[in-house]
C-alpha cells in the first residue's frame, strides 16, 4: 500500500517536493495545502511541512494532535533539541512520528557528521557551505519589516566560518538604516559576518546552486591523521525536496512498527529511507 503524503506549503521546497513524489512509486500525493488553510481537512499518513522554518513548530502540533505523521526542513541549528523536546510529547501521545531538521544540513550532512565522529572519535570537523542562496536565511530576510524581496548568499571562508551576503529589494517608503539593523539583529544572521545591500532588483542575482565542503581531522583509536572530505554541489530546493520525501517514507515505517516520538535524520537507520526491501538493499549497499 502506497503512504499517503500532503504538502503543507507550496513554494520553491513545496514544488521540489512534489516532483520526488512523482518519481517515489511506493508514495502517492494526496493533497497540496497552503499556510492559510485550514490544517482539519489534511488527510494523509504523513504530512511534509514545507513553511518557513519559524511556522513548523505550530504547524507540526496541529497535524500531531489529529495523529497525522509530519516531516520538516527546520534548519536553526541551535534550536532543533529544543524543538525535539517540544514535539516529543504531541507525537507520542497521538501515536505518530515527526522527523525534524529533515534538510541537507542539518539533515543528510548531519549523518556525514556522525559517521566521521564514530569512525575517529577525536578531532575536528569544518562545514563550509556555498557558495550559494541559502534558503532559509532568504526566507527570514524577506520576512524583516520594509523588504519586499531579498536574497542571502552564502560565502565559505574556511574552516566552517562564513560571510552572508544579503540583498534587499526595499518597500517604497522603507528606511535601508532601520532594515539592516533589524536584519543584523536576526538570529539567522548575528552569527555570521553579514553584509547587507541595497539593489533594484532580485531577479538578475537569483540562482538555487549551493554546496558543502565538509571535513574532519582525527583519531582512530591511538591512530591520529586520519583526514575524511565529503563535497557536493547541488541545487538547493531539489535536493531539500528528495530528503524531505525520503523521511516521509522513514515516518511511516516508524509508525508501523509503533515507534512512536519525534527523531531527527541521525538516529533513524538510513534503509529506512528507501524504498522496498531491506535484505535487496543489503545485498545491494553492503
Amino acid at each position: 500500500m502506497k503512504t499517503k503524503v500532503a504538502i503543507i506549503g507550496y513554494g520553491n521546497i513545496g514544488r521540489a517536493v512534489e516532483q520526488a513524489l512523482q518519481v517515489a512509486d511506493d508514495m502517492e500525493l494526496v493533497g497540496i495545502y497552503h499556510h492559510n488553510d485550514d490544517m482539519s481537512a489534511v488527510q494523509a499518513d504523513v504530512a511534509v511541512l514545507c513553511t518557513p522554518t519559524r511556522e513548523v513548530p505550530a504547524f507540526a502540533e496541529k497535524l500531531l494532535a489529529r495523529g497525522i505523521c509530519t516531516v520538516d526542513s527546520f534548519d536553526i541549528h541551535t534550536q532543533i533539541v529544543e524543538l525535539r523536546r517540544r514535539l516529543m510529547p504531541q507525537a507520542k501521545d497521538h501515536k505518530a512520528v515527526s522527523i525534524i531538521a529533515a534538510g541537507w544540513d542539518p539533515g543528510s550532512d548531519s549523518m556525514v557528521r556522525a559517521l566521521l565522529q564514530a569512525i575517529a572519535p577525536k578531532g575536528l570537523t569544518y562545514t563550509n557551505f556555498g557558495p550559494g542562496r541559502s534558503m532559509g536565511h532568504t526566507v527570514a530576510a524577506k520576512a524583516i519589516a520594509g523588504v519586499k524581496d531579498a536574497l542571502s548568499m552564502t560565502i565559505p571562508l574556511g574552516s566552517g566560518v562564513h560571510r552572508r551576503m544579503v540583498y534587499v529589494v526595499l518597500e517604497d517608503g522603507a528606511d535601508f538604516a532601520t532594515v539592516e539593523k533589524n536584519l543584523l539583529a536576526d538570529d539567522y544572521f548575528a552569527h555570521d559576518e553579514t553584509h547587507v545591500v541595497q539593489v533594484n532588483s532580485i531577479d538578475e542575482l537569483n540562482n538555487v546552486a549551493h554546496g558543502v565542503n565538509l571535513v574532519r581531522s582525527g583519531v582512530s583509536g591511538t591512530t591520529h591523521n586520519q583526514r575524511f572530505e565529503f563535497n557536493m554541489e547541488i541545487n538547493n530546493p531539489a535536493l531539500t525536496g528528495q530528503v524531505l520525501v525520503a523521511c516521509a517514507r522513514a515516518a511511516h515505517r516508524l509508525t508501523a512498527e509503533q515507534r512512536y516520538g519525534t527523531y531527527t535524520m541521525i538516529e533513524i537507520a538510513p534503509v529506512y529511507m528507501l524504498p522496498g526491501d531491506d535484505e535487496m538493499w543489503v545485498g545491494k549497499l553492503v
